[in-house]
């Protein structure tokens, strides 16, 4: 037998499953763990001067590479990815969740052109061992 709801839910009655904090065993909080982020950052800041605009934080713009290509989307669909999720926020090197990210779909393609892509690809290879761990 099937039972209706009595109502619609709201946003407000949903609860989140990490209560404030997120799983540890989560494969993005894994993989943010496992990526050496200061040795890339080093790397990273050294193609750039410092005249003109500020660049988004390597951690960002590399990260968001391997959203992309982990997850198989669009640059678009990426950045909404990326703004709807705290675990990806987390791995992006966010203090905290937030609405709004600091770059757009279009900022994607200067990150392909400034990050390896086999630099991607070994860490999406290390995504997919973390899932297959699970």
């Amino acid at each position: 037998m099937y039972r209706t709801s009595e109502q619609q839910m709201s946003i407000y009655d949903y609860l989140p499953p990490y209560h404030g904090e997120l799983a540890e065993r989560n494969r993005w909080v894994r993989l943010a763990d496992a990526i050496d982020w200061d040795a890339f950052e080093k790397e990273y800041s050294g193609h750039f001067g410092h005249v003109g605009k500020v660049a988004v934080p390597a951690r960002v713009a590399y990260g968001c590479l391997i959203v992309r290509a982990a997850c198989g989307v669009s640059d678009r669909e990426t950045v909404a990815l990326i703004r709807e999720s705290p675990y990806l926020q987390y791995f992006l090197g966010f203090d905290a969740f937030t609405d709004t990210v600091p770059f757009s779909s279009r900022s994607m393609e200067r990150f392909r052109t400034r990050i390896p892509a086999d630099k991607v690809r070994a860490a999406v290879r290390l995504l997919r061992r973390f899932e297959a761990e699970d």
